[in-house]
């Protein structure tokens, strides 16, 4: 496909229209900044919570907690709304804050390349588009791409098969037999749904998770009237619920007494609702609780137990035609393999080519695992910050919390080169190189690190994921911009360069 005409060079490119995009893009608006373009690779807005659309969809944050704190909605249904109601607040966020102007649809960066000599960041479409600007925010989120896992045989299945993250809404289960791979935060809002349409489920579990209870109320009138008149009685909420789930950072990040006790309580969830004693032994997990993602769920567990659904745990050989055929020699056959398998988190890659100072190629330095400077910026990468970067996922509080803390980083960065007139500012190389030392040094104390295998690791164990700390610490580094970090090359020094050559 030709190139178009190249855009003129503005000041902010933003690549995704989730809730990184979109929270980017308001910031820079209330600091003044109104020289922005958003990229969005499909025809709306939404990010994760436009793809992730699977019956029994929800988020597993409080919704109080689970927004963005200078866009409060007082309007939530739930203590935990369903995507469906999450996709709605973002969609809603473009037309309180008027960015439509500012959107550009279809827009699928193929690749990013640092310009040195003009000091401008040059963006590629699938389009054929070409956009410029002085500072980039990566916002194409860590839970944007399907995660297939890597089973023989996967594409021979004749029947229907679908990602929870690519739902089709138009297949019809009723009296289907159906496969779900997958035991993680969507497999578990799934099979509850499936059971109650399908004729069969076979659960197909490698390792079982800790789940707890989910204290999920419809919230009373009463409440919505008095956040709507006292945005203050919101924000009381918000607080105590940050707080509350502060609280279990001591519980699943690090192991400690309260790790025990968590660890009772989810035993006890689970020996309440299920009273088979092998199905029992077959769903306690045997890992530190918090090593993985711990769930949320009050119909997970009945669900296993209804007549129609069954939980295998011998291990997948391969996938052939008819179904899938298990380590013991059983053939199971299906009419549908439902993957809910997660993401392909880019823990050792970039979600397409990023090029910076010299040629150099951000994927090909992170191969032995993804590193930055407080999460956002990366050495060699001028002017480019990244939303949920490396090491920046909570493990115990909204990750909404994280994202602010990241765009007003960002935006101070940004405001950074803008007021100072320079052509860039990259992150001192030691500078980042401390800061990671010393991060991975807290991680190796972490349940995390604990031996179990999640998707925070990469194959060889490197974290690039987890932030090994409270939510406050992880804003506490990130509150103030500090100049001192970076080199600083004024404008005039690329200039000299294009006259020199």
């Amino acid at each position: 496909m030709s190139k178009r005409k190249p855009s003129r060079v503005h000041d902010t490119l933003i690549i995704g229209a989730g809730f990184g995009g979109l929270g980017a893009a308001i910031r820079l608006q209330q600091s003044g900044h109104q020289d922005f373009i958003i990229l969005e690779r499909s025809d709306r807005v939404g990010g994760t919570w436009r793809d992730n659309q699977y019956p029994g969809a929800a988020c597993d944050i409080p919704s109080n907690l689970y927004s963005f704190s200078f866009a409060p909605n007082p309007d939530w249904s739930r203590t935990y709304s369903g995507a469906g109601e999450i996709f709605g607040y973002i969609k809603g966020l473009v037309e309180q804050f008027k960015l439509g102007p500012a959107l550009r649809y279809q827009q699928d960066v193929t690749g990013l390349r640092f310009v040195e000599e003009q000091g401008y960041w040059e963006a590629t479409t699938a389009a054929g588009d070409c956009w410029r600007a002085r500072a980039v925010v990566m916002a194409a989120g860590g839970l944007a791409n399907p995660g297939w896992p890597n089973i023989n045989g996967r594409e021979s299945f004749a029947g229907k098969v679908m990602h929870s993250a690519r739902w089709d809404h138009d297949y019809d289960f009723s009296g289907k037999k159906v496969a779900v791979i997958g035991t993680g935060a969507s497999a578990i809002q799934i099979v509850p749904e499936l059971v109650k349409q399908a004729g069969q489920v076979k659960v197909f579990q490698r390792t079982a998770p800790w789940v707890l209870p989910r204290m999920d109320y419809a919230s009373p009138d009463w409440a919505r009237k008095l956040f709507a008149k006292a945005p203050r009685s919101q924000q009381l909420v918000r607080d105590a619920l940050f707080w509350t789930h502060e609280s279990v950072a001591l519980a699943v990040i690090w192991n400690s007494p309260l790790t025990r006790v968590t660890e009772r309580v989810a035993s006890a969830h689970l020996a309440r609702q299920v009273k088979d004693g092998w199905l029992r032994r077959q769903l306690t997990p045997h890992y530190t609780i918090g090593c993985k993602r711990v769930l949320i769920s009050n119909d997970y567990y009945p669900a296993l137990q209804q007549p129609n659904c069954k939980l295998i745990t011998w291990p997948i050989d391969c996938i052939n035609e008819r179904g899938i055929r298990t380590a013991e020699g059983i053939e199971h056959q299906f009419d549908c393999i439902v993957f809910a398998t997660g993401f392909d988190v880019q823990k050792t890659g970039t979600p397409f080519p990023v090029q910076g100072l010299g040629g150099r190629e951000l994927a090909e330095e992170w191969q032995g695992g993804a590193q930055a400077y407080k999460s956002v910026n990366v050495s060699g990468y001028p002017n480019l910050h990244i939303i949920f970067g490396p090491n920046s996922g909570p493990g115990h509080n909204s990750a909404l919390v994280y994202m602010e803390a990241q765009i007003d980083y960002a935006v101070q960065g940004i405001e950074a080169l803008l007021r100072g007139d320079h052509a860039y500012l990259d992150v001192i190389p030691a500078v980042q190189t401390q800061h990671n030392l010393e991060l991975q040094k807290r991680l190796a104390r972490t349940n995390w690190n604990s031996g179990c295998k999640s998707w925070y690791l990469t194959a060889d164990g490197f974290n690039a994921t987890m932030y090994p700390g409270f939510a406050t610490q992880y804003a506490q580094q990130l509150a103030r911009f500090e100049l001192a970090d970076y080199r600083a090359v004024d404008r005039a020094a690329p200039a000299a360069r294009r006259a020199a050559g």
